[in-house]
């Protein structure tokens, strides 16, 4: 009996892949101390910070694969730690980062930027190492929303970017007062975004996060031609004008190869201080245009004052203190990881690499 439960353990780890590359975990040595004492199993999992946001659900999931593939176990106990793996350079402007997702929309006002980055800060809160990029270049709002002011500094000719506690931030708003407007032509959007990319002192990161310009128009484009995506996510509110409009910036997506995480519907609902939820815009309005277009639908996120109040203090980390808003913002970005895990078991799927001239 020993052996036949010792074969059994072997067989489900050896089929247990690593949430980040798709790849054997025990051949890549992220399962370790395996010890079977009768039927008593226990192990070490070793994860990398980029499967952060998921971390409990891969080891659950390793858990119930052996308690259902094994039944004579009598316990499974299964210890973490993080796994060091190194960040490879991407193409010849050195930009190291795991994953590469692009947050779109198809028009402005649906949310995309405060999406774009409390999706940066629940990653980084997950502990993962995490950089934003603002790259609506005529419309600059993360800094706004993050409460950030200052110019970048240069270091050998390269910038760094300001930090938000732990994180990299880039925006054209470090370079233009708020009262002037950015009134260039594509091929200097063009060079700006390309700065952003090769001339900025990101570090080593799990995922960079590009908030991308709404539409599908000319530095949309240009940035996704530029910058090979691991995904892109897009935002949407639940009225059809809107759907409309994301069923557009999808087909973009899906136009330039580029996998689609999925969609976020924002200002979903809104709850009354009675409590009640009103679906002011008409609730599940974007989920259903996802349904049908067979794209993830990664999550809702409420009409919220607390939001509100925390964008316009630049401080959205206190978002996360709101019972409402942490539920939907976290389960929002476990989706993304888990998308990103599904796109990395892809075979087809290549990292992203990326060359600039």
């Amino acid at each position: 009996m020993l052996d036949e439960i010792n074969n059994g353990v072997e067989r489900v780890l050896a089929e247990f892949k690593d949430p980040e590359t798709g790849r054997s975990a025990l051949q890549l040595d992220q399962i370790r101390d395996i010890h079977l004492d009768t039927t008593d199993l226990s192990l070490t999992l070793a994860l990398t910070t980029h499967s952060a946001p998921i971390w409990d659900d891969v080891r659950s999931g390793l858990e119930e694969q052996l308690r259902n593939s094994l039944p004579q176990l009598s316990s499974v106990t299964i210890h973490q730690t993080v796994h060091e793996r190194p960040v490879q350079p991407l193409g010849e402007i050195g930009l190291a980062a795991k994953s590469v997702i692009a947050v779109g929309s198809g028009k402005g006002g649906v949310g995309k930027s405060t999406i774009a980055t409390s999706l940066a800060l629940a990653l980084k809160r997950s502990g993962c190492k995490v950089g934003l990029m603002d790259a609506d270049i005529y419309g600059p709002s993360v800094p706004h929303l993050l409460g950030l002011t200052g110019k970048p500094e240069a270091i050998d000719n390269k910038l760094v970017p300001i930090d938000k506690d732990g994180m990299a931030v880039m925006s054209m708003a470090f370079f233009v007062p708020a009262n002037e407007a950015v009134v260039w032509r594509g091929p200097m959007l063009h060079g700006a975004v390309t700065q952003f990319l090769r001339d900025v002192l990101w570090g080593d990161l799990d995922y960079l996060i590009i908030d991308m310009p709404p539409g599908t128009g000319d530095v949309a484009l240009t940035m996704s031609q530029l910058l090979p995506l691991s995904g892109a996510v897009v935002v949407c509110t639940p009225q059809k004008v809107a759907q409309d409009d994301a069923r557009r910036a999808i087909a973009m997506f899906q136009q330039l190869n580029i996998p689609l995480l999925g969609v976020v519907e924002n200002m979903s609902y809104f709850v009354g201080d009675d409590g009640k939820e009103y679906d002011i815009f008409g609730r599940g309005g974007a989920i259903q245009m996802a349904d049908q277009m067979n794209v993830p639908a990664l999550g809702t996120v409420p009409i919220n004052m607390a939001m509100r109040i925390n964008s316009d203090s630049g401080d959205p980390s206190a978002n996360f203190d709101d019972p409402q808003l942490s539920v939907e913002l976290q389960r929002m970005t476990q989706n993304v990881a888990g998308q990103i895990s599904v796109v990395s078991h892809d075979p087809a799927f290549q990292q992203p690499t990326i060359s600039v001239t």
